[in-house]
């Protein structure tokens, strides 16, 4: 964790192929990608994944490029990474982000998606999104969402063997320091705790051996008890993030995600 972060800079090609800015948001960087030559009439808030201690890499510029290839107007917040960061900086950074991103398209258009952490972190967001006197967006979109950081639950740990990328003990130490001392299983950085009702539309990608898949199974059983409306798509066999993977069934996925957010 307490290693130098890797650069944040979008690659080359991105800037090339779309209209490219950056900003800041209460002390944090926040990319813009655009399409460039044509209004985008879709946007969306992309949260990075990486265990809230790493670095947006080229697997999450690549969707972000293809949804600004189909018109979407991509903001990428870069929270704070802990441990010298914590979520009590990121949750207003991402409430701003999408407020500003509201001023430019309506809610009915936007889209709030994350990977990983940051899907877990975009989850957390969209419950706090009312008490901030914002909208839901039209849809939430989450790629193998972190919603425990305790990974208590047993089921975790007969899919752990599984899993080729992620350890349950180093990833418990990652969100303990991404707690700050407080509660890791509070709703705020553990949303499988919280309520679903309320909530945009949500809709899950998950593979079989990614040790998050009991907890999103679980996040299931509470939205059907709940009557909310989520959707999960399982890809039996596949790994942590699958959709950012350069497999067949990683490349069927993206696509289908960029297609429900840009239309």
């Amino acid at each position: 964790m307490h290693k130098p972060k890797g650069s944040a800079q979008p690659p080359v090609a991105l800037r090339r192929r779309h209209d490219v800015s950056v900003r800041q948001v209460a002390g944090f960087a926040c990319w813009t990608v655009l399409p460039r030559g044509k209004a985008a009439t879709r946007g969306a808030v992309y949260l990075h994944g990486g265990a809230y201690t790493s670095e947006i890499i080229t697997q999450h510029w690549a969707l972000i490029g293809a949804l600004a290839d189909a018109g979407v107007h991509v903001e990428v917040p870069l929270y704070g990474l802990t441990p010298q960061h914590t979520y009590r900086e990121a949750y207003p950074l991402v409430i701003q982000v999408y407020r500003q991103l509201l001023e430019r398209l309506p809610a009915a258009a936007a889209t709030l998606a994350g990977d990983s952490a940051g899907a877990g972190l975009a989850l957390g967001v969209a419950r706090e999104l009312s008490a901030a006197g914002l909208p839901q967006p039209r849809r939430i979109v989450l790629i193998s969402p972190w919603l425990d950081l305790t990974l208590s639950q047993p089921a975790v740990q007969t899919v752990a063997p599984h899993d080729p990328w992620l350890s349950p003990a180093g990833l418990v130490e990652m969100g303990h320091a991404w707690a700050g001392g407080d509660d890791p299983a509070a709703p705020r950085l553990s949303p499988i705790n919280s309520p679903l009702n309320g909530l945009a539309s949500v809709s899950v990608y998950i593979g079989t051996r990614d040790i998050f898949y009991p907890d999103v199974r679980r996040l299931r059983e509470r939205a059907t008890a709940e009557g909310a409306p989520l959707e999960v798509t399982v890809c039996a066999g596949a790994v942590h993030v699958y959709p950012l993977t350069p497999t067949p069934e990683g490349r069927a996925a993206a696509t289908r995600i960029v297609k429900d957010i840009s239309q």
